[in-house]
């Protein structure tokens, strides 16, 4: 069976702060609704764009079905920094999908854990994403390895291993870089851990979405401030700009699953 994608456009698209600190994981995504205050945040087509379209997503899209998302990652996935989890990335993108998918039943489970590093993902990833049987995984990795200096060899390796499985079982997978913000500007492996999570993505034909070149474009040509994008402790991102990256992230999925794609054998998901 081939399911073309746009056709799923053409009827449903529409337009506690801590980087090193454990913490319980809390799957429930809280409702968000009105958008935090501050600029205007502007979606650039350019970088809000997964380079591989998303067959799983298009085929729940294309034959009414629901469509689950996991976002797995460490404390800018939790939400640290925001005012609550309500208004963390994967609270405000499920806000975003509902805009772009009205009536359409779509969830997002929020599986970050404050501190972790992809390895300590790959560990939890039968419970927290395989065991979820989600459409699409958002996997935001790369920061908390890069602050703490570890091999990017070592790291390579991981993403290779977690991706693998995670293909393996004809999953919807998408990588999310580090955020671009002074704790990450002052280590001098930043530009290479976005490199390599850039590359690794291309290696395995998965979408990369760039939230570095995001926020630094926020910063570089919309002149937003880090006082207004991100936490008091340097790092993490806040209210305004959690919903911000979750505004292109949304983007991103829509056109993702608008393309062409080929048949969908297998699926996973309910």
């Amino acid at each position: 069976m081939i399911v073309i994608a746009a056709a799923a456009t053409a009827i449903f698209f529409t337009s506690v702060p801590a980087w090193s600190q454990g913490a319980a994981n809390v799957a429930a995504v809280p409702e968000a609704t009105a958008a935090p205050p501050g600029p205007k945040c502007s979606v650039a087509p350019e970088l809000a764009r997964f380079d591989v379209p998303f067959a799983r997503v298009a085929f729940q899209l294309a034959t009414g079905k629901p469509v689950r998302i996991v976002a797995i990652g460490s404390s800018s996935t939790w939400g640290a920094g925001a005012s609550s989890r309500a208004n963390s990335y994967p609270s405000r993108l499920q806000v975003e999908l509902n805009r772009h998918f009205p009536n359409h039943p779509i969830t997002v489970v929020n599986h970050g854990v404050n501190g972790e590093e992809a390895g300590d993902m790959l560990a939890r990833f039968n419970a927290d994403v395989i065991d979820e049987r989600p459409h699409l995984v958002l996997w935001q990795v790369g920061t908390n390895a890069m602050l703490r200096d570890r091999p990017l060899a070592r790291r390579s390796e991981v993403l290779h291993e977690g991706l693998t499985r995670l293909k393996a079982l004809r999953m919807d997978v998408a990588l999310i870089d580090p955020q671009y913000a002074p704790k990450v500007l002052a280590k001098a492996n930043a530009e290479s851990t976005v490199r390599q999570i850039a590359e690794t993505g291309k290696d395995e034909s998965v979408g990369v979405f760039p939230r570095y070149a995001t926020m630094k474009r926020w910063y570089e040509v919309d002149r937003i401030p880090f006082e207004t994008s991100i936490a008091p402790d340097g790092l993490h991102l806040n209210d305004w700009s959690y919903a911000c990256v979750a505004k292109s992230i949304g983007f991103a999925i829509a056109d993702a699953a608008s393309r062409p794609t080929a048949a969908v054998a297998g699926r996973p998901g309910r």
